[in-house]
């Protein structure tokens, strides 16, 4: 959450603080700001910041606002509400110093009490004001040091990147728990807290360590970590929606090219089993494992439930899904036969990455299943699957979440077929993953016959979204989707739940969206929708071309939709983008912004 950008060089820094920022919006979008510092020995250290969007902050620049040293932040708040003053950066009583922070600081209470107490007028409600007065009261001799003086002081997570006006040269910038990268170009430098902001200057990087101290000037770069600059190899056109009204719609027919990058090379049909080179665990480590522990948030939670019945349906070892979120607390039981997967699709959600130290803390084996490479997860967990979706930058997830699917599919592959699943089987499922990119572009297709559909949920306060076994993780993401991007209330349940308590709020008033796939529990699913529609509530279902729905009652408003068939154990996924079609859609008739959707943002970094 939130979004970081640095330079220095010999450009003006402005304009590519703004462009950089607009390209980080979607990590934080109620207000941004920059901070120059002027030409001369001593710089003059000018900041402006806007409440609102980037567009708002560049309307706001007056038109002279020269510097070749500069830093900017767009905001996901927390301390605080969205207004032009708690819009970073931050600046001391003298306006030497610039601050930009990421994360929270813990004890920002207590030191905001200390600093009044000895006269500092504090002008905003945020945490990360703290650090730029106990940065300007330093008296140091370095600007590293004070940074290092300030930081002393502080409990909590950072990302921040500081100016002085004494020391005109240079950004210094600083590293616990929330993400900070440094991009290096030809005599000209550059910081900020994701490839994005960075991809049309360089992909040349040095990504920070926790607890590392870095000071960049345009001849290069210094730090307290050993660090040698990387080469991405990342098209910096992956960043821009081109002729697509949205990220999320460009990302959405993405799909089945990302299912293909996914599976490419890691299909082995002679065996009927995957390869995973990635994961450094080889026939006996694999045998060895006893159960599978899935860690994730919000939408990666849900897709670690598909990924853990599948496990547990393909490997017959125990399986289960939690929310990284609450992981930690519980003061876990950690087994070292256990196979713990954190997924993440930046690989730098800090719930996740703190139950991934968690688990290497006590001496657990913990995999990342994540999409960024050199993410901070892929990083800490040191093995796993990358998921070769590409850049995502709208905040509802869809290609990575795919991606995501598919790789667990081929874990439950590999797991399974060191242990019971035959050949047979193992052949029946490498053929239907190869199927899969074509089918998604089946779904896709489906595209118009879903527009009126979601337009009519989209009228509805209050929908439910059910399923039933590997159905019902599918419900639990259509539900978040829906609710992330249209505002509207969504609430998932298992269908065989209604009866114990749901059923009473069924009404003409609220729709129920149905997973219902052609498998061993088709018929139950069915009876659930007569047990809706004789209440009144109107039913979107989403099955398959061979389930019989039944004589519904004539008066039942029903909309049915057909999505290609898989083989049962993979018909999740498509299920799944056709949800993702829906949400779209239902926000689109509602008018909403659906790559920046209200008060989220796309990496949660803090706690």
């Amino acid at each position: 959450m939130c979004g970081i950008v640095g330079y220095v060089g010999s450009q003006q820094a402005a304009p590519l603080l703004v462009e950089g920022l607009g390209r980080l919006e979607h990590r934080g979008y109620d207000s941004a700001g920059l901070a120059v510092l002027g030409p001369g020995r001593e710089g003059r250290l000018r900041v402006v910041k806007k409440a609102g969007r980037v567009r708002d902050l560049a309307e706001a620049l007056p038109k002279r606002f020269a510097g070749k040293v500069g830093v900017g932040h767009t905001r996901w708040a927390t301390h605080g509400p969205a207004t032009d003053v708690n819009a970073h950066p931050h600046t001391d009583t003298k306006g030497d110093v610039a601050v930009v922070h990421n994360g929270i600081i813990d004890n920002a209470a207590a030191l905001r009490a200390e600093l009044t107490e000895a006269g500092v007028d504090l002008l905003s409600d945020t945490d990360t004001e703290v650090l730029a007065h106990l940065i300007g009261r330093s008296e140091a001799d370095t600007l590293e040091e004070r940074v290092t003086e300030a930081l002393a002081r502080v409990e909590g997570t950072y990302g921040l990147a500081v100016l002085h006006a004494a020391y005109p040269d240079r950004v210094v910038v600083a590293r616990n728990g929330s993400p900070l990268l440094i991009g290096v170009g030809d005599h000209e430098m550059f910081v900020a807290s994701d490839l994005a902001a960075l991809v049309r200057y360089t992909t040349r990087v040095v990504h920070l360590e926790d607890g590392e101290l870095a000071t960049i000037t345009a001849d290069g770069f210094t730090s307290t970590g050993h660090h040698q600059a990387v080469d991405l190899d990342i098209d910096p056109a992956a960043y821009d929606a081109g002729q697509h009204e949205s990220f999320m719609r460009k990302e959405m027919l993405e799909q089945p090219e990302a299912a293909e990058r996914v599976l490419r090379g890691r299909l082995d049909e002679r065996f009927g089993t995957s390869h995973l080179g990635g994961l450094d665990l080889d026939a006996r480590d694999l045998r060895a494992v006893r159960r599978v522990k899935v860690l994730g948030c919000g939408s990666a939670y849900y897709v670690g439930q598909m990924g853990a019945g599948l496990i547990e349906e393909l490997a017959r070892v125990p399986a289960d899904a939690e929310s990284a979120s609450e992981f930690r607390y519980r003061n876990p039981i950690i087994e070292p036969d256990t196979l713990y997967v954190a997924v993440s699709q930046s690989g730098e959600t800090v719930d996740t990455l703190l139950a991934v130290q968690e688990i290497r803390r006590k001496g657990g084996q913990v995999v990342g299943l994540v999409n960024v490479v050199g993410s901070a997860i892929a990083r800490e967990a040191g093995r796993g699957i990358y998921l070769h979706a590409g850049p995502e930058v709208a905040v509802a997830s869809t290609k990575a979440l795919t991606t995501m699917h598919l790789a667990f599919s081929l874990l439950a592959l590999q797991l399974g077929r060191v242990r019971d699943l035959s050949i047979a089987d193992g052949r029946r499922l490498v053929q239907a993953l190869q199927r899969l990119p074509e089918q998604l572009g089946e779904v896709l297709a489906l595209e118009d016959q879903l527009v009126p559909v979601a337009a009519r949920l989209a009228e509805a306060e209050s929908l439910f979204f059910v399923g039933r076994v590997r159905g019902y993780p599918v419900a639990r993401e259509g539900a978040q989707k829906f609710k992330e991007i249209t505002y509207r209330h969504a609430e998932a349940y298992q269908t065989s739940e209604l009866k114990h308590g749901p059923l009473a709020l069924i009404s003409p008033a609220v729709p129920t969206v149905a997973v219902v796939p052609d498998d061993e529990l088709t018929e139950r699913n069915v009876a659930a929708l007569h047990e809706i529609a004789a209440r009144g509530g109107p039913l979107v279902v989403l099955t398959h071309a061979a389930v019989d729905l039944g004589d519904l009652p004539s008066q039942a408003e029903v909309s049915r939709i057909d999505v290609p068939r898989s083989e049962r154990e993979l018909d999740a996924v498509l299920l799944t983008v056709a949800l993702q079609l829906l949400a779209y859609h239902a926000a689109a008739a509602l008018g909403h912004d659906i790559d920046k959707p209200r008060n989220l943002a796309k990496s949660v970094t803090v706690e």
